[in-house]
C-alpha cells in the first residue's frame, strides 16, 4: 500500500512524464514542419515513449492501492530557432526530469518504501540513457553548425543513429 506522501510524489511524477510526451510531440511537430522528417520522427517516436513512461506510472499506483490522477497538461512551447535550440532546449527538459525523479527516489528512501524505490530504478537509468542521447545529438549538430548539407545527412541518418543507440551499439 502506498503512503499518500509517495502516491502524491508519484502522481507528480506522472504528470511530468505526460507533460514530457506532449513536448516531444510539439518538437516532432515542429521539426516536420521545418522540413526535417527524420528528426521529427525520431520525436514522435520519443513521445510515444514517454506516454509509456506515464503509463507505467499509471499501472503501478493503481496496483499498490493508489489512485493514479490523469493531468491536466500546460501547453509546451511550439517554436524554436532551430535543430540545435530544439535539442539544447530538449536536454533542459530531461535534466529536470532527472531531477524529479531523484526527488521520487529521495522520498522513497524517508518513506522506507524500498519497493516504490526499486520500481524507480528503471527511471533512474532510462533517465542516464535520455541526457546521454541528448548530449551525442547536440554534440553531432555542433560539428554540422549550420551546413545546409549536414543537416539534411543529419536528418537522413537522425533515425538509424536513434536505433543504434537503443539497441547498445
Amino acid at each position: 500500500m502506498l503512503s499518500k506522501t509517495i502516491e502524491k510524489a508519484l502522481n507528480n511524477q506522472l504528470k511530468i512524464e505526460a507533460y514530457s510526451s506532449h513536448v516531444y510531440l510539439a518538437m516532432a511537430s515542429w521539426a516536420e514542419n521545418q522540413g526535417f522528417p527524420g528528426i521529427a520522427n525520431f520525436l514522435y517516436s520519443h513521445s510515444d515513449e514517454e506516454r509509456m513512461h506515464m503509463l507505467k506510472l499509471v499501472r503501478y499506483i493503481n496496483e499498490r492501492g493508489g489512485s493514479a490522477v490523469i493531468p491536466e497538461l500546460e501547453k509546451p512551447s511550439v517554436s524554436f530557432d532551430g535543430i540545435t535550440q530544439l535539442f539544447e532546449s530538449l536536454l533542459e527538459h530531461e535534466k529536470n526530469v532527472t531531477v524529479s525523479i531523484n526527488e521520487v527516489v529521495h522520498e522513497c528512501l524517508e518513506e522506507k518504501d524500498y519497493s516504490t524505490h526499486n520500481f524507480m530504478q528503471w527511471y533512474v537509468a532510462e533517465q542516464l540513457e535520455e541526457e546521454a542521447l541528448a548530449h551525442d545529438i547536440i554534440d553531432k549538430l555542433k560539428l554540422i553548425g549550420g551546413n545546409a548539407g549536414g543537416l539534411y545527412m543529419f536528418d537522413r541518418d537522425v533515425a538509424t543513429f536513434h536505433q543504434n543507440i537503443g539497441n547498445g551499439e
